[in-house]
């Protein structure tokens, strides 16, 4: 199993670095379209159908590759190693790419926005590329994470909530380009707007267990639950400003550039929690 893990790994890199390849492609391509009146609000004509979509059916099918690559590949260490991707920054790296891949299936799936992939896949490739310069070694757990299962879960819906925040922060940014400039080859901002809003909403529930299940584990492991540790300090900020975002939209009624902006500080605390204890130290700087 431990030797499979790594060939798992690049043939998941390959094939996601390859799918976002053509997802810009797609992009690319319906941008071009859309000059010539084509496509509209990132729908095309009806003649245009076969030749607008083949670069973006080839895009999700390599997607779906790489998952299935990147699935066997954490399930082979998780089996080596006899434990969930925890122990350091190589596999929270595996961990996070997969959400944000899963997450893309999801929402193109239920709403059809293949350009997003062109702007959410190359940071699924990048953590990815990260983790291949990082030692992927599995050494002994430290005491902290001997309560594997715990951890497991708690790492399960960080990643669901991680990689659905990435979806939300690439809808804010086509939502700020696409604002004034009505661009054809992108959707329309009310479109942008409301997959943004449905992603936090699938995101923060698991965002909250990921705190409360960090929480339970930070008892087990040190004796208590909160210590304002600055990776905990970082995700309660982050949380935050997620529910800062949803109080806003559904009871103030915040809509379009204020809740993209929301969107946008909430991913870069999304980032800078999980890249924190590189540089504020702390109990979690065992990653």
């Amino acid at each position: 199993m431990a030797k499979m893990e790594p060939f798992m790994f690049m043939a998941a890199l390959i094939s996601l670095a390859v799918s976002a390849v053509f997802y810009v492609w797609y992009a690319t391509r319906m941008r071009r379209l859309a000059r010539q009146g084509v496509v509209a609000g990132g729908q095309a004509a009806p003649g245009e159908t076969l030749l607008l979509w083949e670069p973006g059916r080839f895009a999700t099918m390599m997607a779906m590759l790489g998952l299935v690559f990147l699935t066997l590949s954490m399930t082979f260490r998780a089996v080596a190693t006899g434990h969930g991707p925890f122990s350091n920054m190589y596999e929270y790296s595996l961990a996070w790419s997969w959400g944000i891949v899963a997450a893309l299936l999801f929402f193109q799936r239920r709403y059809g926005l293949k350009t997003l992939g062109a702007l959410v896949m190359p940071v699924a490739v990048a953590f990815l590329i990260y983790a291949y310069t990082l030692p992927s070694r599995a050494l002994p757990l430290v005491p902290a994470l001997q309560q594997s299962l715990l951890l497991t879960v708690h790492v399960a819906v960080a990643m669901i909530a991680y990689g659905t925040f990435a979806i939300s922060f690439g809808s804010a940014i086509f939502y700020m380009a696409q604002r004034n400039r009505r661009l054809g080859w992108l959707p329309a901002p009310a479109v942008l707007d409301d997959l943004g809003y449905r992603a936090v909403i699938v995101g923060f529930p698991f965002m909250t267990l990921t705190i409360v299940l960090g929480a339970l584990w930070a008892d087990v492991a040190w004796g208590r639950y909160w210590g304002w540790d600055p990776k905990e300090t970082a995700s309660l900020v982050t949380w935050l400003i997620y529910g800062g975002y949803l109080h806003a939209r559904m009871v103030v009624g915040w809509r379009g550039n204020r809740s993209a902006v929301l969107l946008i500080l909430g991913f870069v605390g999304v980032l800078f929690t999980y890249f924190g204890n590189y540089f504020l130290g702390g109990l979690h700087s065992y990653a």
